[in-house]
């Protein structure tokens, strides 16, 4: 008895060392607060239970026992699990991996939009003004902040905050701004039948994020696909598109216009269905030597009379039909469809999705020093696809003697780098030169000089003669018929085009100078000492109803974003939606399927066991 009566004070004193432990522990949690009395408790809780330790170890050897270096094993043993289940939690918190095994990847942002986070140089936030955080979209905006520490985003009451509210200028529950540095942007406007859309928010971000805003022309006069309206064949849908990823489009007239303007950094054809005038191809050729980027996107049965310029970049048409009778989807074996891409910037995301192009030409590349081709896409291998000439035949079949097998190339991707010479001239501001009458040969950057003042020459004009003279035509050289001595060559780059007639010069060689200076040609805004030209032998693709169709689109817009030379726009197919596999029964169908399952199925398990019971019995 005066054993336990010993004992006993010591034990309520043990009972202190684990409550000034807890409490000091408790208070450093709670308040976040790691001070004096928070560690003074934590240390004094600790040294109490310490010695009560080691004097039960010398009153009985608690140590020693069996019993208790058993319950010792199992602690380390528990703490070392709780460790480790603590490690991997706070790994995976921070280094968190996905794995998505859905069909079109419904839980993985697109890879546009993950390089474009990543690449974030500004903090990024979304501030959504609603009270109900929906589960979906706060998912979509988690995948967004794993990307980069640089993209947050907060949910907002905006009666709670009504000076926040007031300075984005909210209007109603579930509008979603985007703030990029000092720039504010409304992204959309959520609610119960609109979630947030991944599409919106990564071309707000791209917008909002974008230094400068390339210009696109697309050209107008030769039956090309229509940029607004609602009738057949309108590409209003890709323009809408181009709009939303930050380009400035505009329709581009080359007859109003006598050459490509200087704020151009692509220029689109897409299905002239009628020939252009030598000029409008002399401007495009013009604007690919002085760095320019074009897109063609020519249609079977067409010619736009374009051949120079494409001879000039190794490219040649071919007037065949390509033919793919392995599709099985509805669209007919005169739409290929292509799930095999080149490797290339354009095409380096797409896998084998499909993109499919109703009645396309092939498109065949030869060598050409200093021009790089890469195929863009490609059809199947023959007997899937081939090019058919006989377009008028119902019957498609294969003609070894005019035909071509596959696999065709529907579609290539050109660059070209520039020379001194070229970059030199295409960026020269031309200078007045006395010039002599009797000459020997041309300089290619001399004009010629009239001996007496003339009407202004225009930025195609070249040499004026000095004396009337019959109209030239514009590939006509000048030639001056007054000189003592007539020239015997003129410069490549010289156009002879009469003004009004002028006073006869005299017979002696005089040296005059210039009265007004040609100017200089326009040059791109894309300095990267190279062109680039992207030709497609199909235009239809992307024509409002096929163009948000599987890859068409994607095919266009990376065309437009590689052809602006902004290589730092990403390049990615856009983010999948759901596919619908709703199985559509007949009535009598749907019986069936309720009285195999209500009905047959249990009664051949019946059977079954009776048979198994009769068996064995």
């Amino acid at each position: 008895m005066k054993l336990l009566a010993k004992k006993k004070p010591l034990k309520i004193l043990f009972w202190f060392g684990p409550f000034l432990l807890a409490a000091g522990l408790t208070s450093g949690f709670v308040s976040q607060n790691w001070g004096p009395i928070q560690l003074t408790l934590i240390i004094l809780g600790t040294l109490i239970i310490v010695l009560w330790l080691i004097w039960q170890n010398k009153q009985n050897n608690w140590l020693g026992q069996r019993s208790t270096q058993a319950s010792t094993n199992a602690l380390i043993a528990t703490l070392a699990v709780l460790a480790i289940l603590g490690l991997i939690n706070f790994l995976g918190t921070r280094y968190d991996t996905r794995v998505d095994l859905t069909e079109t990847k419904l839980f993985t942002l697109a890879p546009q939009s993950r390089e474009l986070v990543r690449n974030l140089q500004v903090p990024a936030k979304i501030l959504l003004f609603d009270v109900n955080q929906d589960p979906v979209d706060r998912d979509l905006l988690e995948n967004y902040r794993r990307q980069s520490s640089k993209f947050s985003f907060e949910y907002i009451d905006p009666q709670a905050r009504p000076g926040l509210a007031r300075k984005f200028g909210v209007k109603d529950y579930g509008e979603v701004y985007l703030e990029f540095g000092d720039k504010r942007q409304l992204v959309q406007v959520v609610g119960p039948q609109q979630r947030l859309s991944e599409v919106k928010l990564t071309n707000s971000l791209q917008q909002i994020s974008s230094i400068s805003s390339a210009k696109v022309y697309l050209l107008q006069g030769h039956g090309e696909h229509e940029l607004s309206g609602k009738g057949e064949g309108v590409i209003s849908q890709a323009v809408k598109a181009l709009n939303d990823k930050g380009y400035t489009t505009s329709a581009l007239n080359l007859v109003e216009k006598s050459s490509i303007p200087q704020d151009a950094n692509v220029v689109v054809v897409a299905g002239p269905k009628r020939s252009l005038f030598e000029n409008e191809v002399k401007a495009l050729q013009d604007y690919l030597n002085r760095g320019g980027n074009v897109m063609l996107m020519i249609d079977p049965d067409t010619d736009p009379k374009l051949e120079s310029l494409l001879a000039q970049w190794g490219v040649k048409l071919d007037n065949r039909l390509a033919v793919d009778v392995s599709a099985s989807v509805g669209l007919g074996p005169a739409a290929p469809l292509v799930t095999q891409y080149g490797k290339h910037p354009i095409t380096k995301d797409f896998g084998n999705g499909i993109s499919f192009y109703p009645l396309a030409r092939p498109i065949d590349t030869n060598p050409v020093p200093g021009i790089q081709a890469t195929p863009l896409l490609l059809t199947k291998a023959y007997p899937n696809s081939w090019a058919e000439s006989d377009q008028q035949s119902e019957n498609l079949k294969f003609n070894p003697e005019s035909d071509r097998k596959g696999p065709l190339t529907l579609g290539v991707a050109l660059t070209r780098k520039l020379s001194a010479k070229s970059e030199a001239t295409s960026n020269s501001t031309p200078t007045p030169t006395p010039t002599a009458t009797p000459q020997t040969q041309a300089s290619p950057t001399q004009r010629a000089t009239p001996t007496t003042a003339a009407t202004p020459a225009s930025p195609t004009q070249r040499a004026t003669p000095t004396t009337a003279a019959t109209p030239a035509s514009p590939t006509q050289r000048a030639k001056p018929i007054a000189a003592a001595t007539p020239q015997t060559s003129a410069s490549p780059t010289q156009r002879a085009k009469p003004t009004t007639p002028a006073t006869p010069a005299s017979p002696t060689p005089t040296t005059t100078p210039t009265a007004t200076a040609t100017p200089a040609s326009p040059t791109p805004s894309s300095t990267s000492g190279e062109s680039r030209m992207v030709v497609l032998g199909n235009s239809d693709f992307i024509i409002n109803g096929l163009f948000d169709k599987q890859l068409n689109g994607d095919v266009f817009l990376n065309s437009v974003t590689w052809l602006s030379q902004q290589d730092q726009q990403p390049l990615s197919i856009s983010p999948k939606e759901v596919i619908n596999r709703r199985i559509n029964l007949t009535g009598v169908q749907a019986l069936l399927l309720e009285l195999s399952s209500l009905v047959i199925l249990p009664l051949i398990g019946l059977v079954v066991a009776a048979i198994f019971w009769w068996t064995r019995r």
